[in-house]
Order: structure tokens, then C-alpha cells, then sequence
């Protein structure tokens, strides 16, 4: 990795359908050097994918929680049947394992506060291994990288 490969990088992260063309112009490299750097960068994994991009809120998914999850046992067990039921999970949008109070950070998308309850009380209360819920609703996103 080097400074260019740092701005291809940064051009495909704010724009992945750009064209070669463009890409190879915009970083001031011939076509044929960007394309072989690009398919360098797909090939060692740092470039993982493409995707669309889509607004939750006009999927009608306005509603965002993160939530903080503390498991009842701490056993590998108990981890891996609580990230399965997470996979499975539509509206769990992402799911962290972390280190702190808790163990799990969530990222829930569903369309209103009632959606929330049924997620919160149906999924998440029905799961033994969870003991601990802690909700952080999200009022607005003044930055979102994700992208």
C-alpha cells in the first residue's frame, strides 16, 4: 500500500460505480496502471466489495436503536447461540462483540417505536442468554461513514 492506493481508496469509498476512466483521472494515473492497482486491491482483500447504499428511512426503517446486551454465562456456547439468533434476526442490522460493560453492541433498523417493543420483548426477551438490555435510540446521525 502506498500514497496512490491510499487515494483510490479514498475516491472508491466516496464513489464505487465510478468508472476506471474517471478513477484513473481523478488520481492522475493512465487507466491501465489504476486498473491493475485496483484489481491488486481486490485481490489481497483490502477492497472487499461493492454495494448500493440504501436511506432506511425510505425503506420506511426511521427507527434506530443501538443496544447494549450483557449475557447471563459467558461461555462460547452461550456466545455463538446468541450471535446465530442475531444472524437470523432481519432488523439486527449489525452485531459487535465487545469489551466493557457489556458483550454484544447492536444496530437495530425497524419502522417505529412499537416495531422496537415487539423486537426488544419477542426476540431479544426470548433468548436465555440474554440478562442484560440497554437501549440508545437514535434521534439524528450528524455523521455516518458507513457508507
Amino acid at each position: 500500500m502506498d500514497a496512490i492506493d491510499d487515494k483510490i481508496l479514498r475516491e472508491l469509498v466516496k464513489d464505487g460505480r465510478v468508472t476506471n476512466a474517471e478513477l484513473a483521472q481523478r488520481i492522475a494515473l493512465s487507466p491501465s496502471a489504476c486498473l491493475r492497482r485496483v484489481q491488486e486491491l481486490e485481490k489481497l482483500g483490502v477492497i472487499k466489495g461493492y454495494r448500493a447504499v440504501l436511506d432506511p428511512a425510505r425503506l420506511g426503517l426511521g427507527f434506530v436503536a443501538y443496544v447494549a446486551i450483557g449475557l447471563s454465562r459467558h461461555t462460547l456456547d452461550e456466545q455463538l447461540g446468541f450471535e446465530q439468533a442475531m444472524r437470523d434476526c432481519p432488523v439486527v442490522r449489525e452485531c459487535h462483540n465487545v469489551t466493557g460493560a457489556f458483550e454484544y453492541l447492536l444496530r437495530v433498523e425497524v419502522t417505529d417505536l412499537p416495531a422496537y417493543k415487539r423486537f426488544h420483548a419477542d426476540v431479544l426477551g426470548g433468548l436465555p442468554q440474554v440478562s442484560m438490555i440497554t437501549s440508545y435510540i437514535v434521534m439524528d446521525s450528524p455523521k455516518d461513514e458507513r457508507g
